[in-house]
């Protein structure tokens, strides 16, 4: 894993362009960016005068956005203390996914009983724009993009409490699984098996999905155990 860098280095000191009209969001996307790609390194404090600044905003929209990301279970905010990026011990990754690769399993059982066919071709359009980003070496959009189909699978399953459950931990892993492709065969393998998924996908085969789902979320702990 490269090693992090400071936020200055990433601009050369100027702010960070933020359109106004999604100010919050903007915000916390890219504060979100710098915890999944490193660097705001876990456990480390965040520098809330420094950020603002590079991120040229106000403190008012700042903390909005930290009180979202707290939502998601990506930082702790501490009164009086300051905010900190969450450190997830091995446990708690481990069983975090291991309840996820149930809940994906259940998720893609039921897309293949509920969805329709628009909404196949749909997700399977996004599985060939995540193809596209893998052959560039894109790694930042794809993993977002990867994010985005395992979200709207949960969708398709038309449980909102597996959705909701699915979504919760999907956010406090976000690290966690952008980590997991760090090495270029860890993630070649990740690709393979999108393409089963999306090989069952279009077969309906829910129990086949679903296992290849699983599957795939435990792999994630066999390529980042050695690193939490």
């Amino acid at each position: 894993m490269r090693k992090p860098v400071e936020i200055s280095d990433l601009d050369a000191g100027h702010p960070i362009a933020i359109q106004k009209e999604t100010l919050h969001d903007q915000v916390a996307n890219r504060i979100r960016d710098l915890i999944i790609e490193g660097y705001l390194e876990p456990g480390s404090r965040i520098d809330e005068t420094k950020l603002v600044q590079q991120l040229g905003v106000s403190r008012t929209p700042f903390r909005e956005a930290l009180r979202t990301l707290a939502a998601e279970g990506l930082i702790v905010i501490r009164p009086s203390k300051g905010s900190i990026v969450r450190k997830l011990t091995r446990e708690d990754v481990y069983s975090m996914l291991e309840v996820l690769a149930h809940l994906e399993r259940l998720s893609g059982e039921l897309a293949c009983q509920r969805a329709s066919d628009e909404e196949i071709d749909d997700l399977l359009k996004l599985h060939g724009e995540m193809l596209v980003l893998y052959e560039k070496r894109d790694r930042l959009p794809y993993y977002k993009l990867n994010q985005e189909f395992h979200s709207r699978l949960s969708e398709l399953s038309g449980n909102e409490t597996l959705l909701r459950h699915q979504g919760m931990i999907q956010a406090q892993l976000k690290r966690i699984r952008f980590i997991g492709n760090r090495k270029p065969e860890y993630w070649a393998k990740a690709v393979s098996e999108h393409n089963e998924m999306a090989d069952a996908l279009k077969a309906r085969d829910g129990a086949r999905l679903g296992e290849v789902m699983s599957r795939h979320l435990m792999n994630t702990w066999d390529r980042v155990k050695d690193i939490v």
